[in-house]
């Protein structure tokens, strides 16, 4: 005969145990204590606290820290070539306002011959501004630039100017022009090889 042992009975003001397992989540569920021990898994990466965090910190003896990786110098244009892509790009408007004298062979009428000029004069002043301001901002390189292998970039990050900016270094030169052309002779000694209005305007001329 087997005997069925009586209902558990819970003391009084004891709670009743839960009924199903998903009520164990409430006041049954175990309680872990803040002090147990923590435990880490073994393929866990561990790395060495001595690594700094902060760039400037990595100016420690050689050794210590790892190594960092050393950006190139850039190489900035000699003197004499940043004089031949000068005399490049200001050959070419000076040819075509030349032209314009070409009228005196064609007429003797001073009017005709003032609005021959007037006319190839504009056209030099607009190859220029084509040639120094849009074509050397979009691409850093003028046609005497390109010719002498060489590209007018920002100091800072190595990018192109953009029109206006290089609108405004060309309008700039005029520090160059005024200390008895000091500013250009400036990257003969210069570091960067910079004349006055590559210093405004933070501007290198480099080699590629």
């Amino acid at each position: 005969m087997t005997v069925t042992p009586p209902p558990h009975t819970p003391h009084p003001g004891q709670p009743h145990p839960p009924q199903h397992p998903q009520q164990a989540r409430g006041r049954y569920a175990p309680q872990y204590s803040p002090y147990a021990p923590q435990y880490t898994a073994p393929y866990a990466p561990q790395y060495p606290a001595q690594y700094p965090q902060h760039p400037a910190q990595y100016a420690a003896p050689y050794g210590q820290y790892p190594p960092q990786p050393v950006l190139p110098r850039p190489d900035y244009t000699s003197w004499g070539s940043r004089v031949g892509s000068a005399l490049v790009d200001g050959l070419i408007p000076g040819v075509v306002a030349s032209l314009g004298l070409v009228g005196l062979a064609f007429s003797s009428d001073a009017g005709v011959v003032l609005g021959i000029a007037v006319v190839f004069s504009l056209a030099a002043f607009v190859l220029a501004l084509w040639n120094s301001c849009y074509r050397q901002g979009r691409t850093g390189q003028s046609l005497g630039k390109q010719l002498m292998g060489t590209r007018l970039v920002r100091a800072r990050d190595g990018g192109t100017l953009g029109f206006w900016a290089t609108l405004a270094r060309q309008l700039a030169h005029v520090l160059d022009s005024a200390p008895l052309y000091l500013g250009y002779l400036w990257p003969l000694w210069d570091d960067r090889r910079q004349t006055f209005a590559d210093k405004v305007c933070d501007t290198v001329v480099v080699r590629i």
